[in-house]
This record gives C-alpha cells, sequence and structure tokens, in this order.
C-alpha cells in the first residue's frame, strides 16, 4: 500500500495568445497542487531473486537513506540501504498485507550515493540539510502498486519504460502525471485506453496509433485470458476507472482519478460482484475536505459572473483550466449567458477532439468576439490578467477570473458558498472556487462503504509511513461492521 507523487508539469502550445501566457506552465491535474507531498525516487536497491508479491512491493520501496542519521559516514550508507537490520517505519505495510518481509539475497553493486549539503528555503533565508543523490544508472523499477496481480498487466505506469513481464499497458486518462514516459517512440507494447484518450495520445503525444488500442466504455472485453470494463470516472473528459476479472475469480478496481458519486453505485459490475482489491484514488482523503456538489459550485459560479456583469457590462470572464478539464465551468456560464467561448488554438483542438457537438458549435476563433475567455489555469495571477486585459482595450474594462480546484477549499466556508472572499486587485477580481475533480473525504467514504472491498491499495499522497497509517484507519473505520 505504497503510491507516490507523480507531480508533472505540462506546457501548452498556443499560437494565437499574448507572449506573457505562450510559456504558462500548467499543472494537468489537481495532484500536482503545491499541497502534495514530493514524490518519493524508486530505486533498484535491494533486488531479490523470488519473484513474489511481497518481494515486488519490497524492492520498489522508498530510498531508506532519508531515515539515516544525517552524520553518517558517506561510505558506508549503500551497505546500510540493503544490511541495516533497523525497525524501518515500512515495515508494517507488510503487516497491513499479511506478508513476511522477504529475505534479501544476491544484492547487486551500486554505485554510492553522494551526501550533499542543500541549501533550503525561500529568499534570503535558508538552512542547509544533508540530502543523498544517486548516482547509480539503470532503469527505474515499475512500483508493484502499478501492476495487477495475477495478469502481465500495468496501469499508468509508462515512465517506466519497458517493464518486465508486462504485455499489456493501461492509461487511465490524459493527465500528464498518468500518461508520463508516452511519445512517439513509445514500443514496449499496447496501449489501452477509451477513444476520447486515444485521439489525444495520437494529437498531443504522436503516439504510433499501431500501439493504441480504444476500449469503449461499459464494454467486456478480454485481454491476455482476463475480462477488462472500463467505467466512466468523472474526472475530466477520456476518463475511466478499470476493472479487471481474473479467470480464478479474483477482481481488482483501478480508479486512477475520479470523482465517486451515486450513479457509480449502480453500475451493474460494481453492484453484483465483489471487489478483492481496491486501487483508490486518495488526493483529498482527509476529513477536512467536504466538497460541495459540482452542480452547486456551478450555480454559485453563474450566479457570480451574472451579479458582476450587471454592476459592469464590459467585463471580461476568465475560467482557469487544465489542458483537459474542468469544461463544465465555462459551459455552464456559455449557457447562462448565451455566449461563445474563446480558448487558444491548441486548446481548440484539443476541444474539439472530445466530439461535444455542444461544445465544437459554441468555440470563437477571436477573443473580441466573446466576452468568456479559457486559460491556463496557471495563468491566474493578477499581473498577468491585467496585461491579458491590455489586449482588449477599449472592449473590456475589467476582469472576473474563477480558479476551480478542490485545494481552494475552506473548512470554515463548507457547503456556503457566498462566504467565499475573492481577491481583487484593481480591475481585476479572482475566485477561488471548490470546483473538484477528485473525490472527497466524505465522497470516498460512501465509495468504499458501498463497494466493501477486501483491501484498499491508496495511490496518492502515500509517501509518508504517518499519512499511509492515518489513511489505513480511515479505512478499517469505514470498513467496520
Amino acid at each position: 500500500m505504497h503510491a507516490y507523487g507523480e507531480d508533472e508539469i505540462t506546457h501548452e502550445t498556443t499560437t494565437d495568445i499574448p507572449s506573457f501566457l505562450l510559456f504558462s506552465s500548467d499543472p494537468e491535474d489537481e495532484n500536482n497542487a503545491p499541497a502534495k507531498h514530493p514524490p518519493t525516487t524508486d530505486h533498484q536497491a535491494c533486488r531479490e531473486q523470488d519473484d513474489t508479491f511481497a518481494s515486488d512491493f519490497f524492492r520498489c520501496g522508498a530510498d531508506w537513506s532519508c531515515l539515516l542519521p544525517q552524520d553518517q559516514d558517506s561510505s558506508s550508507i549503500s551497505t546500510t540501504l540493503c544490511n541495516s537490520e533497523r525497525n524501518l517505519k515500512q515495515t508494517n505495510l507488510f503487516q497491513m498485507w499479511g506478508l513476511k518481509r522477504p529475505h534479501l539475497q544476491n544484492v547487486p553493486s551500486r554505485t554510492p550515493l553522494i551526501v550533499k549539503k542543500m541549501k533550503i528555503g525561500r529568499g534570503g533565508s535558508s538552512h542547509l540539510r544533508n540530502a543523498t543523490t544517486d548516482t547509480a544508472i539503470g532503469p527505474r523499477l515499475c512500483p508493484f502498486y502499478k501492476k495487477i496481480p495475477g495478469t502481465p498487466f500495468t496501469v499508468d505506469a509508462f515512465r517506466y519504460g519497458r517493464v518486465e513481464g508486462c504485455s499489456a499497458y493501461f492509461l487511465t486518462h490524459f493527465h500528464s502525471d498518468h500518461y508520463g514516459g508516452l511519445n512517439k517512440g513509445w514500443s514496449h507494447g499496447p496501449i489501452y485506453c477509451t477513444p476520447l484518450t486515444a485521439r489525444l495520445l495520437t494529437m498531443c503525444l504522436s503516439v504510433n496509433p499501431s500501439f493504441i488500442c480504444p476500449l469503449e466504455l461499459n464494454i467486456e472485453h478480454v485481454i491476455e485470458r482476463v475480462k477488462v470494463t472500463l467505467l466512466e470516472a468523472n474526472h475530466c473528459p477520456g476518463a475511466a476507472m478499470i476493472h479487471f476479472r481474473l479467470s480464478n475469480g479474483q477482481s481488482y478496481l483501478h480508479t486512477g482519478d475520479f470523482r465517486a458519486c451515486k450513479l457509480m453505485q449502480t453500475y451493474p459490475l460494481l453492484r453484483n460482484e465483489r471487489v478483492n482489491a481496491l486501487y483508490l484514488d486518495t488526493t483529498y482523503c482527509n476529513p477536512k475536505y467536504k466538497f460541495p456538489s459540482k452542480e452547486d459550485v456551478l450555480s454559485y459560479v453563474v450566479r457570480i459572473t451574472q451579479n458582476c456583469l450587471k454592476k459592469q457590462p464590459k467585463t471580461l470572464v476568465v475560467v482557469g483550466a487544465y489542458s483537459i478539464g474542468k469544461e463544465c465551468v465555462y459551459l455552464a456560464i456559455s449557457k447562462a449567458l448565451g455566449v461563445k467561448i474563446y480558448a487558444n488554438a491548441s486548446r481548440r483542438r484539443i476541444l474539439q477532439s472530445f466530439g461535444w457537438p455542444e461544445l465544437s458549435g459554441i468555440l470563437c476563433l477571436n477573443g473580441k468576439d466573446t466576452p468568456l475567455h479559457v486559460l491556463p489555469i496557471s495563468s491566474l495571477k493578477f499581473e498577468t490578467l491585467k496585461d491579458y486585459l491590455k489586449t482588449f482595450m477599449g472592449q473590456f474594462v475589467a476582469v472576473l477570473a474563477f480558479r476551480p480546484t478542490g485545494w481552494t477549499y475552506s473548512e470554515t466556508i463548507g457547503n456556503q458558498l457566498d462566504l467565499i472572499k475573492p481577491g481583487s486587485k484593481g480591475n481585476v477580481t479572482i475566485y477561488g472556487v471548490p470546483y473538484s475533480e477528485h473525490s472527497s473525504f466524505t465522497e470516498l467514504r460512501e465509495f468504499v462503504q458501498c463497494l466493501r472491498p477486501e483491501k484498499i491499495i491508496p495511490t496518492v499522497n502515500v509517501g509518508t509511513a504517518a499519512n499511509r497509517d492515518k489513511m489505513h484507519s480511515y479505512f478499517r473505520e469505514w470498513l467496520k461492521g
């Protein structure tokens, strides 16, 4: 039950957007928010001969050097990593699974880790700490939690290159922290995903179409004698949960990134079959996150927009979005105001690939033809928006912007959206609204209690033993009785 954050930044190619937005990097998903724990590196140390589930987990663990005393001699670190008998915190993960810690044999030699002094801190204030860098060269090992036991399948594991024993690679959705590693040179095996995601792979990443195998939602497919069904994930366009049913009767559900909802409880496959292991998106697995419904947030955004335009009709309305995702926010505004949506050429191309007539028909080429614009969510800064407004001098005199993400949620405000206080600077106003495409804590609990899986494997925010333990305490509580 160990997973690491996989944050990546992608750059959106633009052709008709002001120069100050040309290099705006945009996180593809809420997983990339600063609140998330930093990624942990996989290492090749401590490789075992046997290929059991437990040994696979053990050798894909974290770099234990971070647990060593800071003053330990660097020459002893590589030996300590594989031979130390310390009671490391990861041990309790084996206990959770009822597995024995595998015995280390024939550990290969490796280049010693180098201890460096790193300066950390902000501005002029900083302090030094020990950090280790691994000079060993070799492919990154695919972590166990990306492999489906008893199958030659992996899920969202493209950054590890060719995975030994894997003959089918599954992609849950088109966000860079999941497709990272895919490019036009991919040749390691077939990629299974939804048709929409398949189109984006060829259009945006130039992946060779001969390796892409689109699978329709809600249809059972037999791959390598395993029954595979993709289910709507309620995340971004093309996102899917993946259900695997093995010939021995075992079944696994990988949620990818998803927002649990009541409709999922009616999926026949989930209602009628027991899930042995649930690979769960735990981005917001913290009791403080109790999001309002998407519908409530959309109604709030529309109401704020209408009130603002009544006061100042020459207001430019901006919605921040990822390369895909958050479409419902600007669609709701467009429908309420009866206006078209402006997005740069790159984003229009992506949106048109969805095959949604209700969206393709309201996209416009010129930003002067509509007061509703979509920009990278990372561009929602006062100075950036002020400069953007200057490009429409005379037509618009103010900016109303929305940053729709679950990270803006406040326990104090909760579902009382009218208590949200926007940030304002001059003629630019920015609202952070808790529109999330990931499940809240309460939604996760309801989903798990409905599904009642035998085991739960969290896939986000589990880089520390404390986080893992805390989440497993929640899981045990949810499944009591």
